[in-house]
């Protein structure tokens, strides 16, 4: 009996595919290799091209797109202005939907302990979300547009299982693991109820991290930060009559007022640091960008997905996903 020309057709598709996923499996972990290799930015100084500024100033530090599990660059810049007699405040500039929970408690803390000792003016652009609202609760005050995406406090949890299509593959995944939870979640094989029970405990609790901080930060009461961090972001006109930010305005704005409160005036003196190097930019752009061009091949949906989001993370995230 001849086979249909829809079964032929479809056999050749499925082996088309098939072939895809595995070349297409080989290049992705040469890129996570390349990546891997090109992500980490050498310490520095934290300082700009131009050198340590002479006399009373500010200082900037600019934080745009995903926040990643490694935030050395900042925390060690922030940490050497914190014990510059020349600098006066900092002002914290954010445009970020979150990322890395690790991250972002480590980038809050600095900004904590430079604020113990100096005023910090946090100003928002398009987004200030999750972790990258937790990094500005520390802040004397904080500033953001009207139309800015801020708030989204919480946290996520998720990873990939892909037991359905190694099954249609034929690979079967032999796991060894030393207790019942070691293995959870797996890329292999579903989370079981006990692990969704454990894995919850540790949202609980990092959610709960969160909480504390912007409790801490904006001085309002637990009740009420628990009430408004059920997930969801706020505009920046909602987040000033929820109490999440101190003012709607623009990054100039917030200049001019952590200018005057430290006696430098409405033009003072900024220069910027914790910058990544040149090369470091170009790599990761090129990287971000061929990454889309494998993930297309590959048949997947990447639309929205920008080079500049695309950073190393590890573990539990707190990001807004829309």
């Amino acid at each position: 009996m001849e086979p249909d020309a829809d079964d032929v057709m479809g056999r050749a598709l499925l082996k088309r595919r098939l072939w895809r996923w595995r070349a297409g499996a080989v290049i992705a972990v040469a890129v996570a290799v390349l990546f891997a290799a090109s992500s980490s930015v050498p310490p520095g100084k934290g300082w700009s091209s131009a050198g340590k500024i002479v006399g009373p100033h500010l200082v900037r530090v600019d934080v745009r797109g995903m926040i990643g599990s490694d935030v050395s660059r900042w925390t060690k810049a922030l940490d050497q202005a914190s014990r510059d007699s020349s600098v006066k405040g900092l002002v914290l500039a954010i445009d970020s939907p979150g990322g890395a929970v690790t991250g972002g408690e480590e980038l809050h803390d600095a900004v904590e302990h430079f604020a113990q000792t100096k005023p910090v003016v946090a100003t928002m652009g398009g987004m200030g979300a999750s972790a990258g609202y937790m990094i500005a609760v520390p802040a004397t005050r904080i500033f953001a547009e009207r139309s800015t995406l801020t708030g989204s406090i919480g946290v996520l949890m998720e990873a990939p299982e892909f037991s359905g299509l190694l099954g249609r593959l034929g690979v079967n995944v032999q796991e060894l693991v030393s207790g019942p939870l070691k293995g959870q979640p797996s890329l292999t094989k579903p989370v079981t109820p006990e692990g969704r029970v454990m894995l919850q405990g540790v949202v609980n609790d990092l959610f709960d991290q969160f909480v504390t901080m912007v409790v801490n930060g904006r001085h309002m009461p637990v009740e009420k930060v628990r009430q408004l961090a059920d997930g969801r972001p706020y505009t920046g006109r909602q987040a000033l009559a929820a109490g999440l930010i101190d003012e709607v305005g623009s990054a100039r704005d917030a200049q001019v007022w952590l200018g005057k409160k430290v006696g430098l005036g409405d033009s003072p003196k900024i220069v910027r640091i914790g910058e990544a190097p040149k090369s470091f930019v170009v790599r990761h752009h090129i990287l971000g960008w061929f990454g889309n061009v494998v993930m297309s091949w590959l048949g997947l949906d990447v639309s929205g997905i920008a080079p500049q989001l695309q950073v190393p993370i590890d573990g539990a995230v707190s990001i807004w996903k829309p």
